[in-house]
Formats: structure tokens, sequence, C-alpha cells
């Protein structure tokens, strides 16, 4: 059996784009917490272009089943030859839920990968990050 023929996000351009400083903030937060994924693109070529920014997760340690991919942000950008932006992408807990085996849409404690790139068979950035349980305060007596 053969690969999908055009794969999620395939496209031509008639110029290069270049990843880098890929950051991830914070690294270690709590399940209730919004993570920030940003990355630098660069128009490496001699035309003007336009290039999708994808973010795909990944939960590396979940109870039940996943995705190897799961895309969760996209932004179109145009750069003239040699510019660069920062693209800048927000995760909610429910960007990083995942229906447990009680049927509970639930972040799990864990490591979950982050991965951006031009398409989701061209990844060009990777990175980790750890969601922990939330604490709770003790009670004072």
């Amino acid at each position: 059996m053969q690969g999908a023929l055009y794969y999620f996000g395939y496209g031509l351009s008639y110029t290069t784009f270049s990843y880098s400083d890929l950051k991830i903030s914070p690294l270690k937060p709590s399940i209730v917490d919004n993570v920030t994924v940003s990355v630098d693109v660069q128009n490496t070529g001699m035309s003007a272009g336009d290039e999708v920014v994808q973010l795909y997760t990944r939960d590396l340690v979940s109870s039940v089943t996943t995705y190897e991919k799961n895309l969760r942000g996209f932004e179109r950008i145009h750069l003239r030859p040699g510019e660069r932006k920062t693209v800048a992408f927000t995760l909610t807990p429910a960007d990083l839920s995942l229906w447990d085996r009680n049927m509970r849409f639930v972040v799990e404690p864990g490591v979950f990968r982050v991965m951006v790139g031009s398409s989701s068979e061209d990844i060009r950035l990777m990175g980790d990050f750890e969601s922990v349980a939330q604490i709770k305060p003790k009670r004072r007596s």
C-alpha cells in the first residue's frame, strides 16, 4: 500500500523558508494553564511568497491511544525575500485534552510534544513540555 499522494498542507512555492528559534512557555504548565509556542520564519529565497505555518501536538504519555499529530493551529504569512516574522500560537487546556477511559474530557499530566512546520510531513522544529497536576492549596485550620 502506498502513502498519501498529497499530504495535509502540501503546496508549492516559488521561494524557500527557514524555521528557527522555537520557544515554548511555560515548560512546566499546570493542567489549567495556557502554553505559548512561537517560532521565527524567514524567507530565504529570491521571491516574495506565502507560507502556512502549522502547529501540531502529541500527548506522549496518555492513558489512552491518541493520534501521532493533532493540528492545533496554523497561520498564513506573506514574506518578502530575506524578511523574518515571529509566529505565535496559544495552546489552551482544551487543545491538550482527551477523552479518558471514563469518557471525561481532561488534560492528563505528562509530556506533550509540539511540532511546527510547513505541512504534516514537513516538520521543521520540535520541542516538549510537561503538563503537571495542579497543586491545590492546603486548607488552613
